[in-house]
């Protein structure tokens, strides 16, 4: 009896459509307490959420109690046929992530290789969080739209062709996949993301970028 006991207090559950999008980003559905001692167990530096909701208060006591940094970027949810996701809202959750995976990974890399951009690549930097908020979970409400629209715009960034790009977004929105949403992932313009000095495919993410040629 002591030992089930032990066992259950010792269980970790992740929270609904957990899943790995990059090294040190995560993403997932709504965590609640039961998936705490597994959020624990990733070492999570910080959590941005889409949903316009305050975060719940015992949710914000778990992320004050361990050190994790809350960033809210509120989407609201809507149903077909009336979704309307904002497209700079994605635009700057995206550059939060950037501005992580950049402080976290290549800053040295980068001013050795690229040298003629250190410049410029100072000036994200400073203006963006660091690599001590990584690693990040993302997470909406299930882990399905507002989420999915987001990493399938990061994957844009990455160089993910479009089919793969659909692929992933459909195994984690399920039978809840919306044709909306891809509409958006396909008409989303990087081209103002694009002009930071660094290559997603070729430096930051080459385990990624080696899966996707492979899709």
């Amino acid at each position: 009896m002591g030992e089930e006991r032990k066992e259950e207090e010792e269980l970790v559950v992740p929270p609904l459509n957990f899943g790995m999008v990059d090294n040190g980003i995560l993403r997932s559905g709504f965590p609640d307490s039961a998936n705490f001692s597994f959020l624990q167990s990733l070492g999570l530096r910080s959590v941005l959420y889409l949903c316009p909701e305050p975060y719940p208060e015992a949710n914000s006591e778990f992320l004050k109690d361990n050190g994790i940094q809350l960033f809210q970027f509120g989407i609201e949810m809507c149903k077909e046929p009336f979704v309307n996701i904002p497209e700079e809202t994605i635009r700057q959750a995206l550059k939060v992530i950037i501005g992580m995976m950049l402080k976290a990974s290549t800053f040295y890399t980068c001013r050795s290789r690229f040298g003629c951009f250190t410049i410029t690549l100072k000036f994200v930097l400073f203006h963006m969080p660091d690599g001590r908020n990584h690693p990040v979970l993302i997470h909406c409400k299930r882990g399905k739209h507002r989420t999915g629209c987001l990493v399938g715009c990061l994957r844009k960034l990455q160089r993910w062709c479009l089919s793969s790009i659909f692929d992933e977004y459909q195994r984690h929105a399920a039978a809840k996949a919306r044709v909306s949403d891809q509409r958006f992932m396909e008409l989303f313009d990087i081209s103002s993301l694009k002009n930071l000095p660094f290559s997603f495919s070729s430096t930051m993410y080459s385990s990624s970028s080696a899966s996707s040629s492979n899709r």
